[in-house]
């Protein structure tokens, strides 16, 4: 209960630092922790995993009551960097790490993620956050706290037992927002980056714009919008062209015809010749029966 990070509380002269409570057990061992830029999540993060290792060394507790499980590990994914000596990419360093949580983790681990899966596009991050999270839920069984902006994670709450949604709430006032650093039941619906961009001090037609295109990319997500509008050809629709292939369509002919070719049997040349023949049908160019495989 009344949980603070004693480094930042320190730092914090002018301003009193708001403590929390949060409880893992079984009927949410894992926490999905949403909430705008800027509104504490890592901190909260941090500030779970100084409590465990200050009270499991016997030391000194940030926090009015707490009642602390003997952790065997304490596993952190905090932070973005990349591995330039290595050839690693963020998203590569990323990945390591996660991976050695999840290979070294047990149901004694306390695992603390922050942000899992934004190095890469939004789709396959959101795939890979969510099963990770899955993971730790059915095979691991380590108490976890997931700090995210992939508002789809917080179905979780609804679809495994163990896992509950929690959020560091805002206010909203006006076009403005003031962080209250509180944590609370529930998920964010949102997360409010113009807003904190505006706190950055982004130029105005700047965010005017990013607002502007917000609100046609929720609509175009939601099946309404009408794509980028005024610049340039590229313009998402709310439906795929007519000429865009399902992921889902039956295979093709050609692909079909193409898993027949014997390339092993093949010259060069022959070779070059079928996939002329292959790219002309593809095209809807008529091509001689006899030259079929």
């Amino acid at each position: 209960e009344a949980g603070r990070h004693p480094v930042v509380e320190t730092m914090m002269p002018r301003e009193e630092f708001i403590p929390n409570d949060l409880r893992l057990d079984e009927a949410g061992r894992i926490v999905i922790l949403t909430g705008p830029n800027m509104a504490g999540k890592s901190t909260i993060l941090r500030q779970v995993g100084l409590i465990q290792l200050l009270g499991q060394m016997g030391s000194f507790v940030p926090a009015n009551v707490a009642r602390l499980p003997l952790c065997d590990r304490i596993f952190t994914r905090v932070g973005a960097s990349d591995n330039l000596a290595r050839g690693q990419s963020t998203f590569m360093v990323e990945m390591n790490e996660t991976a050695s949580i999840i290979h070294g983790a047990t149901d004694r681990s306390l695992v603390l993620l922050d942000e899992i899966g934004r190095g890469t596009s939004t789709y396959d991050g959101v795939s890979i956050a969510w099963a990770v999270t899955e993971h730790l839920h059915e095979h691991l069984g380590s108490k976890s706290i997931f700090a995210t902006h992939y508002h789809e994670l917080t179905q979780l709450g609804d679809l495994l037992g163990g896992v509950k949604n929690m959020n560091v709430s805002v206010r909203e006032t006006g076009d403005d927002i003031v962080f209250l650093r509180r944590l609370e039941a529930g998920g964010a619906d949102r997360s409010y980056g113009i807003q904190v961009a505006r706190l950055a001090g982004l130029p105005a037609p700047v965010i005017a714009r990013a607002g502007e295109l917000l609100a046609e990319l929720e609509g175009t997500h939601s099946g309404g919008g009408e794509g980028l509008g005024r610049f340039g050809a590229h313009r998402p629709d709310s439906t795929p062209s007519p000429d865009q292939l399902s992921l889902f369509a039956g295979e093709h002919p050609v692909v079909a015809r193409l898993r027949r070719v014997e390339l092993e049997a093949m010259t060069p040349l022959e070779a070059m010749n079928v996939l002329a023949r292959l790219r002309a049908e593809a095209l809807g160019t008529p091509s001689d029966p006899s030259d079929d495989e």
